[in-house]
């Protein structure tokens, strides 16, 4: 799950095809699986259907509040479709909409488990792959997003993308 799709995203109609997308899909071949074989093989979605626009001063701006309300019904939708087992938020805004408000350093790097409709998921949160975020450059980021990459290499749902 991202935050919203970007200006390239919205013209290439994929998600995370660009500058983030280079560095999340870097990420999954470390824990083991292609761009090509994710992109066929997971389904993909977002907190926000739509572009929200650029800040003022460039780079994309965060969808506010009413836009998330008014895109939840899509997105609550797909989870009763959909029915994972597995939840990979990407970004601060998308772990907030699956597990509530906690630091990048309370999500990053283990398993949570969580209900959903009646359902039991596991939560594996990644913080944003932004290059405008140091975060991952920088402890505790650093070591928790390495913790995180090897649980989710190891998980039964991840295990089954590599068959």
């Amino acid at each position: 799950i991202g935050q919203a799709p970007g200006i390239h995203e919205q013209q290439t109609l994929r998600p995370f095809a660009w500058t983030a997308g280079r560095r999340l899909f870097t990420w999954f071949e470390i824990a083991g699986i292609a761009e090509r074989e994710f992109r066929r093989s997971v389904y993909m979605t977002a907190v926000c259907r739509c572009f929200p626009g650029e800040k003022p001063k460039g780079g994309d701006r965060v969808p506010t509040k009413a836009e998330i309300t008014n895109c939840s019904r899509w997105i609550n939708s797909e989870f009763r479709i959909v029915k994972p087992k597995l939840v990979i938020p990407v970004g601060k805004l998308a772990i907030e909409s699956i597990l509530g408000r906690m630091p990048l350093a309370e999500s990053v790097g283990q398993v949570i488990a969580t209900t959903r409709d009646g359902r039991c998921i596991d939560v594996l949160a990644l913080p944003h792959p932004s290059g405008a975020s140091t975060w991952t450059h920088t402890e505790p980021g650093k070591t928790l997003l390495a913790q995180a990459l090897d649980l989710l290499s190891h998980h039964p749902q991840w295990q089954t993308l590599k068959r």
